[in-house]
């Protein structure tokens, strides 16, 4: 009884050591891009101010420019679907106008 509670105990705090390592190697792997995106982007701006061109972003980031382009591609897909559905309706209409059919037989 006693080896099993030891084996058991040493499993789970292998576990948790695992887990912890994990975490460990995670964070610090991120902490690692970041710092050389960081070093990157200082590098970026050191040479811009060297050369004396102004410094440009790398991405170019709108919050009201996004929200206008979806709010205008939804507007456009909603008249679409809109003008499809009324052009449905009116076929439904023209062929319920026909009454006047003449069978033949199939060959």
């Amino acid at each position: 009884m006693v080896l099993n509670d030891l084996l058991t105990g040493l499993a789970r705090w292998t576990l948790r050591l695992m887990v912890v390592v994990m975490g460990a190697m995670l964070f610090l792997g991120l902490l690692a891009m970041g710092c050389v995106l960081a070093l990157a982007w200082a590098l970026r701006l050191v040479w811009a101010r060297l050369a004396g061109r102004p410094v440009t972003p790398w991405m170019r980031v709108d919050p009201r420019g996004a929200w206008g382009t979806a709010t205008r591609s939804t507007a456009r897909w909603t008249a679409h679907a809109a003008g499809t559905a009324r052009a449905g309706g009116a076929r439904l209409r023209e062929v319920a106008d026909v009454t006047d059919v003449q069978v033949r037989e199939v060959r």
